[in-house]
């Protein structure tokens, strides 16, 4: 398999990030992660178009509370290797390769963070494995198919996403904020992507949801009701002003898993972790702190 991989120096002098990358080799790739901090883990899973950089205010209050920070760059994002084919990227084999992550680090007791397309990921990574995730904090994503193509933005993003060449990272990142971003914040959010060929998991992704009539329904359905029935703590904290996935869609989705939204954070668009970092650093760290 064909795949591209970023130059480092496009990483030199990020804007608060100084965190030196680990490297995996998965199959044929390399996988990138960070990890920050010392004691429980907390696996914290980013979404699309970002990468492990948007975690970076909500680090350091969850790292101050007594937790290992671990924030994995999927392939195809950050400093991750990014296969050529935009088809490879669907849901199954991210599932696969983050799973390989909890064993190659033998994470135990790990709390796993979920964004956008983190949470999908992530939620099935919980599911398959009980004995090494112990709980879940849900961030504005979607698990339902049937969900996104309810939202007139994100119908228009597949549009957009279906006639360009060359996916605007950066651009793309800055919609999704209440608050706009900084130009050098623009910048690090490219920084992975600095070919249209390097940008296939851009287009790959979101071309690999199903159209509504297409939707396997029934594998949804199950997929919402084994979360209905896991036992483990949860809880979901959602952006007050992401037009992207409202927080009626949260609340849909928290509802389909016999759960509420926790906490809907004021001035947070989609890309809640840019909006307010830190202050939902600190809602997850006083929340591990409560739980046992």
């Amino acid at each position: 398999m064909e795949s591209f991989r970023t130059p480092e120096e496009r990483f030199e002098d990020l804007p608060d990030f100084p965190h030196e990358p680990s490297h995996r080799t998965v199959g044929d790739l390399r996988v990138a992660h960070v990890e920050t901090g010392e004691g429980p883990p907390v696996l914290m899973l980013h979404g699309e178009p970002s990468w492990s950089y948007i975690w970076r205010k909500v680090v350091p209050p969850v790292r101050e509370a007594g937790h290992r920070c671990i924030l994995p760059d999927h392939v195809g994002f950050g400093r991750s290797d990014k296969p050529l084919d935009p088809g490879w990227h669907s849901l199954e084999p991210h599932v696969g390769i983050t799973a390989s992550l909890l064993e190659d680090l033998d994470l135990r007791d790990a709390t796993l963070v979920v964004h956008d397309w983190g949470g999908p990921i992530g939620l099935n990574l919980a599911l398959a494995h009980p004995d090494r995730v112990a709980r879940v904090v849900i961030l504005d994503t979607v698990i339902d198919p049937r969900e996104v193509w309810m939202s007139d933005l994100w119908v228009q993003f597949r549009e957009f996403v279906e006639t360009t060449s060359d996916f605007p990272a950066g651009e793309m990142m800055n919609a999704t904020c209440f608050a706009d971003l900084d130009d050098e914040i623009v910048a690090a959010y490219d920084a992975p992507f600095p070919t249209a060929e390097s940008k296939a998991a851009l287009t790959g992704l979101p071309m690999s949801l199903p159209r509504l009539e297409s939707v396997d329904v029934a594998a949804t359905e199950g997929f919402c009701a084994a979360l209905r029935a896991d036992p483990r703590p949860m809880i979901a904290i959602w952006g007050q002003e992401d037009l992207l996935l409202t927080v009626a869609t949260g609340q849909r989705l928290t509802a389909s898993i016999g759960r509420r939204i926790d906490h809907v954070v004021p001035d947070a668009g989609h890309g809640i972790q840019e909006d307010q970092g830190p202050m939902i650093g600190r809602l997850i760290a006083d929340w591990l702190a409560s739980e046992p």
